[in-house]
């Protein structure tokens, strides 16, 4: 198979995972808001629960979307956040695709967060009526990394500004201008 070359040298792709609660998209919504404009989120939530309603199993539909919209927007230019649970065993191969494919820098995250803080974080989360601490418990995966150690490793102790600071400084985007669309 051949490789289609996605972005260009200039955009940034950013991968943040962890469990549920972790902070993710906190995160990725620091990040877009200290940035600004030109920085696209792509949310595992959105597309595989709202877009689709899908339930997150090996092989289903919202993977590949994910590393369709990733790859349409850094094709416009866009920078790229893609965050989510994104269990290494479903979302991997895409995940690696895409980095691989990707002309500019590429970063990983893995938001390292115990399930007790997890558990803690959940309970002020819109969906907490929702889903109950055994659900919480049965989709907790601890140190889900992917393969070949192409992340950093962010734990519990880093406070959302700093986690998002340290991003912004690791990836180049603290120095970038925003861009106007």
């Amino acid at each position: 198979m051949v490789a289609v070359r996605v972005g260009t040298e200039e955009t940034r792709l950013v991968v943040l995972r962890g469990n549920s609660a972790s902070g993710k998209s906190s995160v990725a919504a620091g990040l877009r808001e200290r940035f600004g404009r030109g920085l696209a989120v792509v949310g595992q939530d959105n597309l595989r629960r709202v877009v689709l309603r899908e339930r997150d199993r090996p092989g289903a539909a919202n993977i590949g979307l994910i590393g369709l919209t990733a790859r349409y927007a850094l094709d416009a230019g866009f920078h790229v956040v893609v965050e989510g649970i994104l269990y290494a065993e479903h979302y991997g191969a895409m995940l690696t695709a895409l980095r691989a494919d990707h002309r500019g820098p590429t970063h990983g995250y893995y938001l390292d967060v115990p399930f007790e803080e997890s558990l803690a974080r959940h309970t002020t989360k819109p969906i907490a009526d929702d889903v109950s601490e055994a659900q919480l418990r049965e989709w907790f995966r601890p140190r889900d990394l992917l393969p070949g150690g192409t992340e950093t490793v962010i734990g519990a102790d880093s406070a959302l500004r700093e986690t998002v600071d340290r991003i912004l400084h690791d990836t180049g985007l603290a120095h970038l201008p925003e861009v106007d669309r």
